[in-house]
């Protein structure tokens, strides 16, 4: 497949006032990059959609793959769309899947789904808005086997998604062993990955981060995964998770999480 445009293309977002931009990956044949404001945002390999650039995408993949038996369709629930990265990676990686994808921006929807075609046979279902409002606008019947939530990109995370009060109200739209994945980038001290920690805890059964092992540490920027189930955590995810990388992985759950509990 290609995209619907092979240079570069570039799109005015009226609600952010940005640009953004879709150009070739000249790394990597038949692979884009959608910057917004001048700043990368997601990468998309539109002949391989199953291979992530990404690290932190890949880490949100490697969870996904965990969810579910491999291979097995699954419903799932994108709360910010970027470059539909992850949709594509479902879709190449258990087809047939049902998903939705929420995007605060009608004109990045448009644009990336013009340049950037999605897969045949993709079944994506977008609505523009809100993430928090977009959760009762569904049908109250339909319920995910994994939700993606990839909005927050700094400390001044929406404080109306950012709180327990959300996490519950995205918890009843999962069914009985679906998983809650939150994206989380923060500056050094962590301040919001551990004020998400305490609100997820207060939401789901369990929680466990994921990520590159020295982002624990609070000494620079970085992402952070946060996956709230609605089970204990499965100790053979952690070990799965830490061995499929990128590497050096870590993974805390538990006790092992409670220092970056607030």
């Amino acid at each position: 497949m290609s995209a619907g445009n092979a240079g570069h293309a570039t799109r005015f977002l009226r609600s952010t006032g940005q640009h953004a931009a879709i150009d070739p990956d000249s790394f990597t044949e038949g692979s884009y990059v959608l910057s917004i404001g001048g700043a990368e945002q997601s990468h998309v390999n539109l002949g391989h959609p199953e291979e992530i650039f990404y690290e932190y995408l890949r880490r949100i993949g490697h969870l996904v793959d965990l969810a579910a038996p491999p291979g097995e369709p699954i419903r799932a629930l994108h709360l910010g769309a970027g470059a539909l990265t992850l949709a594509r990676y479902i879709q190449a990686t258990r087809p047939g899947s049902l998903q939705y994808a929420v995007e605060l921006e009608r004109e990045l929807l448009d644009f990336v789904l013009r340049q950037l075609p999605l897969p045949e046979g993709t079944d994506l279902h977008t609505i523009t808005g809100d993430a928090r409002d977009a959760l009762d606008e569904l049908d109250p019947e339909l319920s995910f086997d994994v939700i993606i939530l990839d909005i927050f990109s700094g400390p001044e995370a929406p404080a109306h998604l950012a709180c327990a009060g959300f996490y519950r109200e995205a918890r009843e739209k999962l069914g009985p062993e679906g998983v809650l994945v939150v994206n989380v980038g923060d500056e050094p001290g962590l301040t919001l990955v551990r004020s998400q920690v305490t609100a997820m805890r207060q939401a789901m059964a369990d929680v466990a981060a994921i990520a590159e092992a020295g982002m624990f540490e609070g000494r620079y920027p970085g992402n952070i995964i946060l996956a709230g189930t609605q089970v204990p955590w499965p100790k053979e995810w952690s070990v799965e998770l830490t061995a499929r990388g990128p590497h050096p992985a870590r993974v805390l759950a538990a006790v092992d999480l409670d220092p970056l509990a607030g």
